[in-house]
């Protein structure tokens, strides 16, 4: 909704999208997380968030800022002419924006999009900080346990290694 807001909104929506993601893009997701978790809680007396959900609202939000700006490029990367053909051929300006330039700028969000999720998959080790029992997490607990670090934090890389290409196949077919 940022990114149409950015591109389609008027002067309102446009600043308060874009003060949104300069607030997001501009701090840490670690900031963020703590901020979710541990300051809001505080703000609000009745307010209680486990790890999980905290893990879950924070990387909805990180990655929703950067998707925007994502959208806000693909549509700002259609040609004019696009935009006036549809038009011309007497469709209104809601109609021109979604039969027109929102397919031909899904294409072009595709393979950054695919960057995203990978960059949120990794992202997901950061969220130990409020234990919330990722990958990381679970290879820390291991070593803690049998003291195999070198094996374990291998075995830690190898899956993310697997997974990432998984992520950027499914990304690629599109």
């Amino acid at each position: 909704m940022a990114g149409f807001a950015r591109c389609f909104g008027g002067w309102i929506a446009n600043h308060i999208a874009l003060v949104f993601i300069e607030i997001i893009r501009g701090t840490p997701i670690v900031v963020q997380v703590m901020f979710i978790y541990f300051a809001l809680p505080m703000a609000f007396s009745d307010l209680r968030i486990d790890p999980f959900s905290a893990a879950v609202v924070t990387i909805m939000i990180n990655s929703g800022a950067y998707i925007a700006e994502i959208t806000r490029g693909a549509v700002l990367s259609i040609h004019k002419g696009f935009r006036e053909a549809g038009l011309a051929l007497g469709l209104s300006r809601r109609e021109t924006i979604r039969y027109v330039i929102l397919p031909l700028a899904l294409r072009r969000m595709l393979p950054p999009l695919g960057n995203q999720w990978i960059i949120s998959i990794k992202d997901t080790s950061l969220f130990i900080v409020i234990g919330v029992a990722e990958l990381t997490r679970q290879g820390q607990e291991i070593i803690a346990g049998n003291f195999r670090a070198l094996e374990i934090w291998s075995a830690v890389a190898v899956i993310y290694l697997i997974i990432t290409p998984g992520a950027e196949l499914c990304s690629a077919s599109s």
